[in-house]
């Protein structure tokens, strides 16, 4: 069956359409979930939200554009209307940021230890360092998502890379002084 078919299918409550489409994307979707979310159980509460919203609104779906990107889109969605809810965003002193220079040798910090930083940012850190570094989306996209100002998505990505360089630093620093 082809995508176009499991669609209408799905917009039409078939649920084993909608089974095959969970089995098809769950693993790319949870991926994006894991990115957004504090840890693997919020992770997925919120793959479960994004089905759920998935297939409420697969009708609206009108074949333009990458159908991947789109429920992707919705997944992202729906991490940030979590914390939106939760009052995540507070308004700053955007006065005074101060951008940081992020880069890192590959050599020496592995994958795993950076997704688990990006991870234990804080939430707003987090989301902003994400949606700007990993999904390439610019700061007036990110305020109109958020519902925060452009200054306070740039001093939010400052303060993320920051957090990140000093941790960087610190495990660097642990790993110098452990091999001597």
């Amino acid at each position: 069956m082809g995508l176009k078919q499991l669609i209408q299918k799905c917009s039409n409550n078939d649920t084993q359409a909608q089974s095959e489409l969970y089995q098809l994307f769950s693993s790319k979707l949870f991926s994006v979930c894991l990115k957004y979310c504090k840890n693997y159980a919020e992770a997925e509460d919120n793959l479960q939200d994004t089905f759920v919203t998935i297939f409420s609104k697969i009708s609206q779906y009108n074949n333009k554009g990458s159908f991947e990107g789109w429920l992707k889109r919705i997944t992202i969605n729906t991490a940030l209307q979590r914390y939106r809810k939760q009052g995540v965003f507070e308004i700053i002193d955007e006065s005074n940021i101060e951008d940081v220079e992020l880069t890192v040798d590959e050599d020496d910090i592995s994958i795993d230890f950076l997704l688990q930083i990006i991870q234990e940012l804080p939430d707003r850190y987090r989301l902003v360092f994400n949606l700007y570094v990993l999904d390439g989306y610019s700061h007036k996209d990110i305020a109109e998502m958020l519902s925060i100002t452009s200054g306070t998505s740039k001093s939010n990505l400052a303060r993320a890379r920051k957090i990140l360089k000093d941790r960087i630093e610190e495990y660097k620093t642990s790993l110098n002084s452990q091999s001597l």
